[in-house]
């Protein structure tokens, strides 16, 4: 019997799995030589696993948000740990790291390890010679996805082909400018780079999909009276879908692809390398008020500040500090409620749920539209719940949420 050694490649690693499972299999009372030598392989390979497969040291802002959740707690509650709500909102944002001061007070209040705030216990990471960080990109979740293949995961250079394969099919070169293609919005942040790139990918990658169903498209068309036209649909019992139909009809191509995890991404607007425009969509807030705003808010992207090359990405539930995102915001707050028609309205001055009723009928847009815009003017996201259309949108475009089926 061959003798055991310490595990230093992948092929000794897969024969010492192939013997476990052999012995694992053989009838009982094979002799206590075999047993034992189960258990010296059983021990070589956890020690190979741990160190060739590490198991990923806790993201301090997943724990914060698993806490807050556990607890239910609100970001208002945290201001206590964070100084102000401001900072409250770009720490959970990914935008601001956090402070000695912070991680001491959220450890005490909360009661989160101080090495999982610090991420002191996360292996130093290595970088490829194209400059990049492997360990940064969300290969489990792509696995989990379909987005490359679950076999790549036994060994590293082969899951660092697979993503390469998977970016250079829709253009990015590693390293290039194209990889680093131009950014903007409030859910980009460095953190979450190596996820947006592979998220941007994917949309790429399924809109080319549908350029043969799309209509022609022709910059011109692109208007206020055109966003008016698409807001004005939300009045429709089936709006979203009608809504992606008259944007593709207009050579527009619309992808519903959910969100990875910790981009906080509601849309982005950008065109593909042959001046195709294209929108993607996650629906993290399965609500009409946040889709048909999100939609829209894209729309004006496109019209207004797409240029070849540039991508926006957005959080709409932060507020925008880049000037494109704030003139986005205002257009197509414009195009669902006039600001004249808003400021002498009753929803506005006594809103209710008749008032916001009668508004919309008078604009001939949905109701929840409505009653986000209060909402959000007013800060407070309890009133008019019943009204914003929750769990209205998933359900139409159902077949994006199990990754089996395209839009």
């Amino acid at each position: 019997m061959k003798q055991l050694k310490v595990i230093r490649s992948e092929g000794q690693y897969l024969s010492y799995l192939d013997e476990v499972r052999s012995l694992i299999a053989a009838a009982p009372g094979s002799g206590v030589a075999d047993a034992d030598r189960l258990e010296i392989l059983t021990v070589l390979i956890e020690s190979y696993e741990s160190k060739t497969f590490p198991i990923e040291a806790p993201d301090p802002i997943d724990a914060i948000l698993f806490r807050m959740q556990e607890q239910g707690l609100k970001q208002a509650d945290l201001i206590p740990y964070f100084g102000t709500r401001s900072r409250v909102s770009e720490v959970l944002g990914r935008k601001r790291p956090l402070t000695v001061q912070m991680i001491r007070a959220l450890s005490v209040g909360l009661g989160i390890s101080a090495d999982t705030l610090i991420g002191s216990s996360q292996p130093k990471s290595k970088k490829s010679e194209e400059g990049l960080d492997w360990s940064r990109f969300p290969m489990k979740e792509m696995m989990s996805r379909g987005w490359i293949a679950k076999a790549s995961t036994k060994a590293v250079t082969s899951v660092e082909e697979t993503v390469k394969e998977f970016l250079q099919q829709v253009g990015f070169e590693l390293g290039s400018v194209s990889f680093k293609r131009s950014l903007h919005g409030d859910a980009y942040s460095p953190a979450t780079k190596y996820a947006l790139y592979v998220w941007l990918a994917r949309v790429i990658q399924r809109a080319r999909q549908r350029y043969d169903r799309l209509g022609s498209f022709d910059p011109a068309i692109l208007s206020q009276s055109f966003v008016r036209d698409l807001a004005q649909l939300s009045w429709s019992e089936h709006g979203p879908l009608l809504a992606v139909e008259f944007l593709e009809k207009h050579g527009i191509a619309v992808v519903i692809e959910p969100h990875l995890k910790g981009t906080l991404l509601d849309g982005a607007a950008f065109k593909d390398d042959n001046g195709r425009p294209i929108i993607g969509l996650t629906l993290r807030f399965d609500r009409l008020d946040n889709f048909w705003f999100a939609l829209v808010h894209e729309v004006v992207h496109l019209w207004k500040h797409v240029d070849h090359g540039e991508t926006f990405m957005d959080d709409l539930e932060n507020s925008s500090e880049d000037k494109r995102g704030v003139e986005a915001n205002r257009i197509a707050r414009e195009a669902f409620i006039p600001r004249a028609i808003w400021k002498r309205s009753q929803a506005y001055s006594a809103p209710s749920v008749e008032t916001i009723d009668r508004l919309s009928r008078e604009l001939r847009v949905h109701p929840a539209v409505i009653a986000g815009r209060l909402r959000r003017d007013q800060g407070n996201y309890q009133i008019f719940n019943e009204l914003v259309g929750h769990n209205q949108v998933r359900k139409l475009f159902s077949e994006n949420f199990s990754g089996e089926v395209e839009l």
